[in-house]
């Protein structure tokens, strides 16, 4: 039998406010192993700590349970001052009586009683522990950055520069993301290629970052300081080390019938294309789709005119295999679809267009070379309307519940820089809520309404029709409790935006979780909030929740911290608590190493000893270097063989028995 310490924190009036912790103590010096019960205001503080390790010392405790909050925000922090008095780590275990008990009951008596049970329920488990001892791993000095956006370059940059070698992939055939296709950034209106561009060729030009643009992950094996990647690098038909980007090939190309993705569709493209003149790397690429060599056999053109030699029809998709010791995900975002938003007939009238795309029609190397024009028929617009929240906070199931925080400021930016250009055009603007959360962006809400004459109407659009050869909105105007009906020249959706589509396949690639909205989830939302539960995987940029470019910046930055301090070290300490097979009751059914996310069992053929006939026998062997201790295995081990350290069977089944007594 154990000797276990319990000691029960107030956590303030957090827990003591809801639990009657005096009560919790009593109760617990009955149960079978309890030596030393206490309780103190604040146990995780230095006093509280000292107060554990001294009893561990007076009383000679072999294990001990802290009755506080989740062991998410303290089981380190118990575990190593049980450390400090001598103790074995993980002979301390943490009942949750607070997330789980006080912050869910408003009656004292009942969350008490709830608060004694899950300390019992501890008591048990902890008279089955056994002493743990890590193990060690290497870690393998390099990084990878899945997103070629601000985020990933900011992040690969910072890494880069504590002299890490870093790889960066994207599916893109150029980086720079989202922020390269903006005209200005708010709230400063700088020019958005010109502070994204140096960037750029900084990436290109460090010679600890490699590139692999046009590509994409394909798996992930192993775990934090060992990954395993491998990379589908995609044919561009254009060899990248003889390309100069000249663009004469484009110039040449018969096939100009794509839609320029860069320009949101706005325009066409060729076959061979560059996306944008400040691409990184500035090497062309070959739509086989659309290119009539790849369809007919004909033409040809590209590769005659180009003097580098540098067209290759004949290149193949490229696997690449690298090991990594961190991944940051850096995926971004997209604009979410409008096809359920029918009432402002986005798919149905060319004037009626979102804001990414009034971006690019501001933009000099845009499709109308940075004149406002409509769509429709390229005459200059005397009236446009802003509709923001067009996805954002709806609750409906059509859009997003969540506000996409970014509309607000970019549809000011919007407005500012139509009024200031073209004096002559009305601005409307139909808003639900007006929020500028940032460092002086109710400032520049504010300039947009005094400054520039904005008109901003809070209300909500019910529809967009067009009517004699021109757009009508038909509102209501909240404040003014009245019906509005405006004629309009243009239409500008603020449209939310969601998570990119490779989010979820990379998340499940990489055992990242994920939210309902498919925004990766972090660690602790304040404490850890660039990390994901998984080991060795981190976040970036608005792959974990919507964010503008500054915050996306300096979370890239607390994301590449994070990694730098990862690959500093030349060992890690393994989790012990690791699955193990008991060879005796293993049938070699496979099932466990079917669940296994991290493919750390296999099956050998090994003599075995059973109640002493000796067969050989195909058993499941566990490799506790890749093991995450995750569980999988031993629910689904059809004969009882699978069983986790630190959460046996048996340690289980005593906690249920205690909490049902």
């Amino acid at each position: 039998m154990q000797k276990i310490g319990v000691f029960v924190c107030w956590c303030g009036s957090n827990i003591a406010a809801t639990v009657d912790v005096a009560e919790v103590v009593q109760a617990v010096k009955t149960q079978p192993g309890v030596a030393f019960a206490t309780d103190y205001q604040y146990m995780c503080s230095e006093a509280g700590q000292s107060i554990i390790k001294n009893a561990i010392k007076e009383h000679d405790l072999t294990g001990i349970v802290v009755c506080s909050c989740s062991p998410r925000m303290h089981e380190a922090t118990f575990r190593k001052t049980a450390q400090a008095a001598g103790l074995n780590p993980y002979m301390v275990e943490i009942a949750n009586i607070r997330e789980h008990c006080s912050w869910i009951h408003k009656d004292k008596n009942e969350a008490t009683q709830k608060a004694i049970i899950l300390a019992n329920a501890a008591v048990a488990k902890v008279n089955l522990n056994a002493p743990l001892v890590q193990g060690e791993s290497s870690v393998t000095k390099r990084a990878l950055v899945i997103g070629g956006g601000i985020a990933g370059i900011q992040t690969a940059l910072d890494i880069a520069e504590a002299g890490y070698e870093v790889d960066i992939v994207e599916k893109e055939p150029t980086i720079g993301g989202k922020m390269a296709q903006l005209d200005k950034t708010f709230p400063t209106l700088d020019c958005s290629a010109c502070i994204l561009t140096p960037k750029m060729v900084d990436v290109a030009a460090n010679e600890n970052i490699t590139l692999y643009t046009y590509s994409e992950v394909e798996q992930v094996k192993g775990f934090v300081g060992n990954f395993s990647v491998t990379i589908k690098k995609k044919a561009r038909y254009v060899k990248e080390d003889l390309c100069t980007g000249c663009g004469e090939c484009m110039s040449k190309c018969p096939s100009k019938k794509g839609k320029d993705e860069f320009n949101c569709g706005l325009n066409n493209r060729t076959a061979i294309n560059i996306p944008f003149a400040q691409a990184i790397p500035n090497v062309a690429y070959i739509d086989a789709e659309q290119c009539i060599k790849f369809k007919t056999g004909k033409c040809g053109l590209c590769e005659k005119t180009c003097s580098a030699n540098a067209i290759d029809y004949n290149q193949k998709d490229e696997i690449i295999e690298r090991e990594y010791g961190a991944i940051v995900m850096a995926t971004g975002y997209e604009p979410i679809k409008l096809d359920k938003f029918d009432e402002y007939q986005y798919s149905k009238h060319p004037d009626v267009i979102t804001s990414l795309e009034l971006e690019r029609i501001m933009n000099a190397a845009g499709p109308t070379g940075g004149t406002l024009l409509k769509m429709s028929d390229k005459e200059h617009p005397h009236s446009v309307t802003f509709i923001q929240c067009v996805g954002s906070r709806d609750i409906s199931g059509r859009g997003k519940p969540y506000c996409s925080k970014i509309c607000c400021m970019y549809t000011a930016k919007h407005a500012m820089l139509i009024r200031d250009k073209y004096p002559d055009v009305e601005v409307n603007v139909f808003y639900i809520d007006v929020r500028t959360p940032g460092k002086n962006f109710d400032e520049f809400y504010r300039r947009a309404v005094e400054e520039y004459g904005v008109n901003y109407i809070k209300g909500q659009v019910g529809k967009v029709y067009e009517k004699d050869g021109h757009l009508v909105v038909q509102a209501v105007d909240l404040i003014a409790n009245k019906q509005l009906v405006l004629d309009t020249d243009m239409v500008v959706l603020a449209t939310a935006i969601e998570p990119s589509k490779t989010a979820r396949d990379l998340a499940s690639m990489l055992t990242a979780s994920i939210d309902t909205n498919d925004f990766i989830t972090e660690a602790h939302p304040k404490l850890r909030p660039v990390e994901s539960p998984t080991a060795g995987i981190f976040l970036s940029g608005v792959c974990q929740g919507p964010k503008d470019i500054p915050e996306t910046v300096s979370q890239a930055g607390a994301a590449a911290a994070k990694v730098i301090g990862l690959l500093a070290k030349d060992k890690l300490l393994t989790n012990p608590c690791v699955a193990h097979s008991d060879e005796l009751l293993c049938n070699g059914c496979s099932q466990c190493e079917k669940v296994c996310p991290y493919g750390a069992i296999s099956y050998i053929d090994k003599e075995v000893n059973d109640h002493g006939v000796r067969e050989t026998r195909r058993v499941a062997q566990v490799n506790e270097a890749l093991c995450q201790g995750c569980g999988a295995c031993t629910v689904t081990c059809p004969s009882g063989a699978m069983d986790l350290k630190g959460f046996t069977n048996r340690q289980i089944m005593a906690e249920v028995d205690a909490i049902c007594k």
